[in-house]
């Protein structure tokens, strides 16, 4: 039987089925891992049939794939942008872009945090491609001036990385120290503003150095 859901794919209103089945995977994905989570669950989620998941995404890991593919492109894609150049300051506009990532999009957030600890290709694929993002960003500032000679820029990069996926892969443990949860906006400018000031005062040159 056609779903409502289905129907109105047809009739051109609203997002794909593909779209809906995606989101849906990765909302479950998220909460309870790609290993414990079905494709009937994910079709539940979606309102659309199991066999328009099936129809969709032949196979679990075909979906799993697809749900990795997306979030790699968003999140790299979003890191990737290029930093404003001087006296505007590259480290609230890089916060300001992890903030706005768990923010408005707390499901790739919490995919991301899972995937760096758990082990999977994902994890790993995520994890190298920010170092390089992170890396060539680090070198600009660099070549910029902007921090000091003596700044170690493979371990700036490292630890700027750990500073945004340890918070959010430990979310669970930070929430309990926390007056309200760590992804309430003022919680999350509250961590932005003290990881900001972290990066920033031991890593960039002061004028009286």
């Amino acid at each position: 039987m056609t779903s409502v859901s289905e129907t109105s794919e047809i009739g051109g209103v609203g997002p794909s089925s593909t779209e809906r089945i995606r989101k849906a995977a990765l909302a479950n994905f998220a909460v309870h891992g790609t290993a414990s989570t079905s494709l009937r669950a994910v079709a539940a989620t979606a309102g659309v049939s199991l066999g328009m998941v099936q129809h969709h995404f032949a196979t679990k890991s075909a979906l799993i794939k697809a749900v990795d593919d997306y979030v790699v492109s968003f999140v790299i894609g979003g890191m990737a942008e290029p930093i404003p150049e001087p006296p505007a300051d590259s480290i609230t506009d890089i916060g300001s872009r992890v903030r706005g990532l768990i923010a408005e999009h707390p499901d790739v957030a919490a995919y991301v945090g899972r995937a760096m600890v758990d082990g999977s290709p994902l994890g790993a694929t995520l994890f190298d491609a920010l170092m390089e993002v992170g890396t060539a960003r680090w070198e600009l500032r660099a070549e910029r001036g902007e921090v000091r000679p003596d700044v170690d820029l493979t371990w700036a990069t490292i630890n700027a990385l750990v500073l945004a996926v340890g918070a959010i892969s430990l979310r669970a443990h930070v929430d309990r120290h926390l007056p309200e949860p760590f992804t309430t906006p003022s919680q999350l400018r509250r961590w932005q503003e003290a990881t900001d000031d972290l990066l920033r005062d031991g890593l960039f040159q002061h004028p009286d150095d």
